[in-house]
């Protein structure tokens, strides 16, 4: 083996960085007897050109500084230690390990049996030791230079309150793109071409959030199935761009190539969301295998079971979650969000099962260890933070908890939601909430209602078209006999299951579609829209595509008229939600008159036109609702000071399956509504410019809503 100079270097930073002279490497290891340093000359190299014993430690770092050593350089290392699974202790130095600090990660894990630290089908499995080398399938770090030209890339920094975020894969989005060159698409230069900017801007979201770009496990039962970990949701190091999306190459070009696609995306205005997974790690439960964590330190990384170490707390369903309690675990998650924010240029993360990172205990902790850091911290304080706000453990299920600072995915709307367009009786009262902004969930706690996350659809389960087209999921191609994914039951296919050519199953189908789309935009909070529900997106009935790399996943770009109808009425719909700031408040309304408005901030309306009572709201039965929002009872100041107004707008909401006659409200004299939208048309667009006086009924279609904005007598004053 090669022999380089080697000197003591330096605890901190973590990880391994170059200074322009040469690159410093250091690991944390509590429990570690040795570490050693392997150097490999290639990605795919069995065997490394020189094996660095790292004789310095400090405050259980151990390090060394190559003065040779340069960006490019791949490595890997191999710790020593006990090999004690009753006692929580994992170490095999036969077993090559990925560097939790890595920045860089040169390929994917190639499944075989010596990547695990015990021998496969030895009597107690993971109570045996393996002495076989994993360096062949074991990938390897790549020394990264951070150098890179941001110019003047500055974050939008676009208010909560004006956020509209789009849930994205990186690799599906532009896979099938016909404009994106074939070598760049389904990768972060695809993200930056002219035709997909382009898309976004017309669209109108102003943040993207993109599924798990972290370096991912994709686990050997799936490999063998012929399938792959196409969400992501595995992470194996918290600092590194996954190269599978990368189309520059994967020594360290994945890096440079995510920091363009977020400046590129900056100079839109369009900013960077990142959906993290820091609760457990792509390694599973004690049969899972030795490729970072397990093999470095795996009683301070890893939550285990108090009374029987060999095993470990599965707050996740995945395996392990991840030890909170540890201060170095904590130091390697905040260590990694500060990287991504100042390094990479994001500008906030959304939290997969984030009650586990609160878990002290056994309990979640709303108040714990982490939360309390990210909020102290100058940098992190300042960011998008959003919570996936359950996990699987007992007590797990946070909507509503989380601590300032925090948004919530909203899970309570999307089911009340989702119930309310279906039909379900009983719903009134809980629907006013969540379109109102969920006061109930945030406001004890001094939130706003940009604490609530809205969202119809996400990754995890339907898509729009498949919400409405399935009453039962359809997910045999993930090879679990469709046991996998949630249980719906939604009773949404109007009288045929999946596809069909019946327009007249089709045109109701397409209004659902509609009225989910202006319901999430329409309502108090922030919208989550998932990528192609725009467009009527399918997944052929499949909830739990985690697995599906292929067209199931993939956006189709091929869009038929009607396809082209649904984008053109998201289109408008999102046009009215920028424009009308009554609809995306900063404050929760009162249901009082302010600064001497002829009009409370809001009212509530029955079919009839009369506002609705105290009893009303405990009607079952009833299934329709109006509710007026004042736009000039804002009560609200711009950036600049400047009092917020806005139009009157009205929107009637009709669940039933019969049209109802809705009386427009009018609260004084020759009041006039004009139609702004409607979901029985096709793009929503009315035919004409219809006006409805105050008192008089307009008819709303089963299975739809209106909106409708107030005529003024004189000009309005300025919007925000």
């Amino acid at each position: 083996m090669a022999r380089m100079k080697v000197w003591p270097g330096q605890p901190y930073p973590l990880g391994a960085t170059w200074d322009g002279a040469g690159v410093n490497f250091a690991l944390f290891s509590e429990n570690a007897t040795r570490v050693e340093l392997c150097l490999f000359d290639s990605a795919d190299a069995g065997r490394e050109t020189a094996r660095i014993a790292l004789r310095e430690q400090t405050d259980q770092v151990w390090h060394a500084y190559l003065p040779e050593a340069r960006p490019g350089q791949l490595y890997g290392y191999r710790v020593h230690g006990p090999y004690e699974p009753r006692a929580g202790h994992r170490f095999n130095p036969h077993k090559l390990l990925i560097d939790p600090y890595g920045k860089a990660i040169a390929s994917t894990v190639n499944w075989s049996d010596e990547v695990f630290g015990y021998r496969i089908g030895d009597e107690g499995e993971d109570l045996s030791f393996d002495e076989r080398d994993s360096a062949p399938f074991v990938p390897k770090c790549v020394v990264v230079d951070p150098a890179f030209s941001w110019g003047g890339d500055e974050h939008p920094r676009t208010p909560w309150h004006k956020t509209l975020i789009y849930e994205m894969h990186v690799k599906g989005f532009t896979r099938l793109h016909p404009d994106v060159p074939e070598g760049q698409r389904g990768t972060y230069a695809g993200m930056t071409h002219p035709s997909v900017i382009e898309y976004l801007l017309s669209l109108g979201v102003t943040a993207v959030e993109l599924l798990p770009v972290h370096q991912f496990v994709s686990g050997k039962h799936l490999q063998e199935k012929g399938l792959t970990n196409y969400w992501g949701y595995n992470s194996i190091a918290f600092l590194a761009p996954d190269v599978r999306y990368s189309s520059g190459g994967a020594m360290g070009q994945q890096v440079t190539e995510f920091k363009t696609m977020v400046k590129t995306l900056h100079r839109e205005g369009i900013e960077v969301i990142l959906d993290v997974v820091y609760n457990h790690t792509g390694e599973g439960n004690q049969m899972g295998p030795t490729l970072a964590f397990r093999g470095i330190d795996n009683a301070a990384y890893y939550r285990l079971v108090a009374e029987d170490p060999r095993y470990y707390m599965d707050y996740t369903g995945t395996g392990n979650t991840l030890n909170m309690t540890h201060p170095r675990t904590l130091q390697l998650i905040m260590d990694s969000l500060r990287y991504w924010v100042l390094e990479m240029h994001v500008d906030g993360f959304r939290f997969d099962l984030a009650s586990a990172l609160a878990r002290e205990l056994h309990e979640v902790d709303r108040l714990g260890a982490f939360f309390d850091i990210i909020h102290q911290d100058p940098v992190l304080s300042q960011v998008k933070l959003i919570a996936e706000p359950w996990d699987l453990g007992e007590g797990g299920y946070q909507v509503g908890n989380f601590p300032v600072l925090w948004a919530e995915w909203n899970g309570i709307y999307r089911d009340v939601v989702r119930g309310f367009w279906r039909g379900d009786k009983g719903l009134i009262d809980n629907l006013a909430y969540r379109l109102t902004g969920s006061s109930d969930l945030y406001e004890r706690s001094g939130r706003r209602p940009y604490a609530s996350i809205n969202f119809v659809t996400a990754h995890d389960g339907f898509t729009l078209r498949d919400l409405v087209s399935y009453n039962e999921k359809h997910n045999e191609a993930n090879g679990e006999e469709n046991r996998d994914g949630t249980d719906d039951n939604l009773s949404f296919n109007y009288g045929a299951e999946g596809e069909t050519d019946d327009p007249q199953i089709q045109a109701v189908r397409a209004r659902q579609q509609r009225n989910f789309m202006a319901t999430l935009l329409l309502s108090q909070g922030v919208p989550m829209l998932q990528a192609g529900d725009e467009t009527g997106r399918t997944q052929h009935g499949n909830n739990n595509a985690y697995c599906q790399d292929n067209e199931i996943s993939w956006l189709d770009w091929n869009l038929d008229a009607t396809k082209w109808k649904l984008l053109e009425f998201t289109r408008n719909v999102i046009r009215i939600f920028h424009d009308h700031p009554v609809l995306r408040r900063r404050k929760f309304f009162q249901g009082r008159q302010i600064r001497g408005s002829e009009v409370k901030d809001l009212s509530w309306f029955r079919a009839d036109g009369e506002e609705m009572r105290d009893e009303d709201w405990h009607n079952r039965s009833l299934r329709s609702l109006g509710i007026r929002f004042a736009g000039d009872a804002i009560d609200e100041v711009d950036e600049r000071g400047r009092r917020i107004t806005d139009d009157t707008l009205l929107l009637i909401l009709n669940a039933h399956d019969k049209q109802v006659s809705f009386v427009l409200p009018a609260h004084r004299a020759e009041v006039r509504w004009e139609l702004m939208l409607d979901t029985r048309e096709p793009t929503g667009q009315p035919r004409n410019r219809r006006q409805v006086k105050g008192g008089q009924a307009y008819r709303l279609e089963s299975r739809s809503l209106a909106l409708f904005c107030l005529q003024r007598d004189e000009g309005a004053e300025e919007k925000d």
